[in-house]
């Protein structure tokens, strides 16, 4: 037998078991979280109102991707509370996958009116004004991101995204350098930032900034193909 082809064949066949570990893995998941869901409507049906079980009961059906029905147990919630947060922050979150964007828009400025730094809320609120073709108010959102939040280097890559589809530049330099001061064991920061220097043929600065990531401690290997670009 060729063994080439015998090593060819063990590899596919490890792939085919792994695949089918991960979603044994996968539905096992989803099991428990049908039973988890079979055991909260026993305990919503039998005890009086409790908020904690329905927002529990949304959580099971956001595991299981079963977004409308997600939205059904927060709105409930929220007729009794309407200033929950977890029920505010996580409707819009089942919202956003149902594409009902102006509803997601709607409940996290509720929940901003009530905690106007809640980081995720504000980082949400950029996402779907997005989507919604707003760049300009979705930057505005993030300018205030970054002032309550400085220290967070997600907050300046975020704002740098959507500089960058404003097409502004510098601006966006600016804030994936901070991004990178701010964690600057992470490449992805630093490929972004490589990336729009190439763009602006800027290949000696792209360079230098790659050097620096790697006497930083970033490995050159994770580089290489940002280091052949700047070739080019």
């Amino acid at each position: 037998m060729d063994c080439r082809l015998y090593q060819k064949g063990l590899i596919i066949l490890f792939v085919v078991i792994l695949s089918q570990l991960t979603g044994q893995a996968q539905n096992a998941e989803n099991q428990r979280w049908r039973d988890s869901l079979t055991y909260l409507n026993q305990q919503i049906a039998t005890q009086p109102w409790s908020s904690d079980l329905h927002l529990r009961k949304a959580n099971a059906n956001l595991q299981l991707k079963q977004w409308q029905y997600a939205v059904d147990e927060y709105s409930l919630v929220l007729q009794k509370e309407p200033r929950n947060p977890a029920a505010l922050f996580y409707r819009a979150y089942a919202n956003t996958h149902l594409r009902h964007f102006d509803l997601s828009r709607n409940d996290l400025n509720d929940l901003l009116t009530y905690l106007p730094t809640h980081f995720e809320a504000r980082l949400s609120l950029a996402i779907v004004l997005q989507q919604l073709g707003r760049r300009q108010d979705a930057l505005d959102q993030l300018n205030q991101t970054v002032q309550m939040h400085p220290d967070s280097a997600v907050a300046y890559a975020a704002r740098a995204n959507v500089e960058r589809q404003l097409k502004q530049d510098e601006a966006a330099l600016y804030d994936w350098e901070r991004a990178e001061q701010l964690a600057p064991r992470d490449p992805l920061y630093v490929v972004s930032h490589v990336d729009l220097l190439l763009v602006l043929e800027r290949r000696s600065e792209a360079r230098r900034v790659l050097d620096a990531a790697v006497r930083r401690g970033i490995p050159k290997g994770m580089l290489l193909e940002w280091y052949e670009k700047c070739k080019r």
